[in-house]
């Protein structure tokens, strides 16, 4: 009986010390944030969207896994440790083009508020990877009072090689393969009829 007792203390004492030990018994911590973006990135999405808007399609912080992959031919040793040091990178904003959401331009915001600031110093495995990838990337310095005209022009620059590409493709001639499709015997007498 006193073996009982003793084992029922036993069992109420971890139980209390479980339970102070957890959660609460919540199994997820978690609120709603109030914003998604901070004033500084809603404003630029803004000014981004107003500049090239109809043209193409703003994506928000989208990791540079998405945007790269690795080459086939790479080691697997050396192909697992890019993209480890590719998955923790991050891209502020990506121009898509809205027809078939190829990414176009990677954009990064340079905060320099704080002492050692938002990514004030180049990434240069970022810069790397999208310039191996042929994908332009901007570096835009925070500051207040930026005008949609500084920001597309800012942009455009970025955007020249695209819109080389573009005319390419749009000055190439068209090859028609195929013939008119043209009857095959006459329909009627081009004749008067006697």
């Amino acid at each position: 009986m006193e073996l009982a007792i003793i084992l029922m203390m036993l069992l109420i004492v971890v139980a209390l010390g479980a339970i102070k030990l957890s959660d609460g018994g919540v199994a997820f911590p978690f609120r709603r944030k109030p914003s998604l973006f901070t004033p500084v990135e809603h404003t630029f999405l803004n000014l981004i969207e107003q500049s090239v808007g109809r043209e193409f399609r703003v994506v928000c912080r989208v990791r540079l896994n998405d945007l790269v992959q690795v080459r086939n031919n790479t080691a697997k040793k050396q192909a697992g440790a890019a993209l480890s040091r590719a998955s923790s990178r991050q891209l502020d904003f990506v121009l898509c083009d809205k027809t078939d959401m190829t990414p176009v331009l990677a954009i990064d915001l340079v905060h320099r508020g704080a002492k050692e600031g938002y990514k004030t110093q180049r990434d240069w495995f970022v810069s790397g990877a999208l310039d191996a990838a042929g994908l332009p990337h901007a570096r835009i310095k925070v500051k207040s009072g930026y005008t949609v005209e500084e920001i597309r022009e800012c942009l455009e620059t970025k955007l020249i090689p695209y819109r080389r590409r573009q005319q390419k493709v749009s000055q190439a001639p068209v090859h028609n393969p195929e013939p008119p499709i043209r009857p095959t015997r006459p329909l009627r007498s081009s004749r008067a009829a006697a």
